[in-house]
């Protein structure tokens, strides 16, 4: 290493990337102590010496019209923050997932020279392929979560290391399903289904009702169901009410302020929105249906954009069909109910022996991992 103190220039859009920001700093600092780290974070990269010079709050805007609204502000700080980091002098830049914001720093400072990484892939393998040449040109380095997008990149010679999911290094293997049982007021016999309609207003929109009255068709065969229903915050919690109220007995199910990690611990059987939280159910050992509606001229658009065999992260991961998914008109309680029924009635260990196989193959100390590439590259 040509310096003896390093300065690395860091940019995290939101509260996911703070986390792995935060874990990144603290491997490279184990290695490099006196290191100084740069650019745009959140709260837990703060507490580990990172210098923020905007909020993170600044870059965390989801959807077309929320983005076109900030657009000149966010191309404001984009400049700024690129001339910043070039003043800097850092010998690296990482770029932690945002894409849209960070792919287009990282292609002017490598431009002038600068080694980019950009941490988490964007989803290219799944949609709009032709994005991989634009991450090509902003990046000396991929770091990927998940070992199939490393096989894409792969495919078009551009240089990418799988390091793990920190997901996967935080969960036991074991998960512990009697603690969290104990935890919810639970028992050991009682039979659980948990409902997680999403984290987003629209998804709770489109899925909250179908999802409780599949509940009603299950309690016809299984009475004493115990239903519990995380809900990341009191604005889902009241819509959730708001929209179920007419199809089920509130008082009938377990609402939970939060604590989806405890309610996907417990139970026997989740019915989960697609997304992020379907890779934590896998690694919680829950057996799973996932199920995912979107907007109609929504989802025509998003058909002819998408090109995956799957869209949940456990079959993704699997290669093969471990999970039921349904999408869309395929969302209607008596499917619904009739998958959830042998999940909550028949033995499901072979299900969970191949969640705990991929939960080792992803269980890499990503942190640890990604500081290694990260100063390897550095080196060359």
């Amino acid at each position: 290493m040509k310096k003896q103190n390093l300065k690395i220039g860091m940019i995290a859009g939101e509260h996911s990337g703070d986390i792995l920001g935060a874990g990144l700093m603290a491997a490279i600092k184990a290695q490099h102590p006196n290191a100084e780290f740069v650019g745009i974070g959140g709260p837990l990269m703060i507490e580990q010496g990172f210098e923020s010079q905007f909020l993170m709050e600044e870059l965390s805007v989801m959807g077309i019209v929320e983005v076109l609204g900030r657009i000149f502000r966010l191309l404001k700080v984009r400049k700024q923050i690129v001339q910043f980091l070039k003043d800097q002098g850092i010998d690296i830049f990482i770029g932690i997932d945002a894409p849209d914001f960070n792919l287009g720093v990282e292609k002017r400072l490598k431009a002038a020279g600068i080694k980019t990484v950009h941490y988490v892939s964007p989803s290219v393998w799944a949609w709009r392929q032709k994005r991989v040449f634009k991450v090509q040109d902003a990046t000396n380095l991929v770091l990927a979560l998940l070992p199939f997008e490393k096989s894409f990149y792969d495919k078009f010679g551009i240089p990418c290391e799988f390091v793990g999911h920190t997901l996967a290094d935080e969960l036991p293997i074991d998960p512990q399903k009697g603690q969290a049982r104990e935890q919810l007021g639970l028992s050991a016999d009682d039979k659980v289904l948990a409902l997680l309609p999403g984290s987003r207003g629209t998804e709770v929109s489109m899925l909250a009702e179908p999802f409780v009255q599949s509940v009603n068709l299950l309690r016809e065969n299984i009475s004493e169901l115990k239903v519990v229903v995380p809900l990341v915050s009191d604005k889902r919690k009241a819509q959730f009410i708001d929209i179920v109220k007419k199809h089920i007995d509130i008082n009938s199910l377990i609402l939970l302020d939060g604590q989806s990690r405890e309610a996907m611990r417990a139970c026997d059987a989740v019915l989960i929105s697609s997304g992020t939280a379907t890779l934590e159910a896998m690694l919680l050992k829950a057996p799973m249906v996932v199920a995912y509606k979107l907007k109609t001229l929504t989802y025509l658009i998003a058909k002819q954009l998408v090109n995956i065999a799957y869209f949940s992260l456990p079959n993704l991961l699997a290669d093969q069909p471990l999970v039921k998914e349904l999408l869309q008109d395929e969302v209607e309680p008596e499917t619904l109910a009739s998958c959830l029924y042998p999940l909550l009635t028949e033995d499901n260990t072979a299900l969970k022996k191949k969640f705990a196989d991929i939960h080792a193959s992803i269980r890499l100390n990503a942190s640890e991992t990604a500081a290694k590439a990260v100063l390897k590259l550095l080196e060359e």
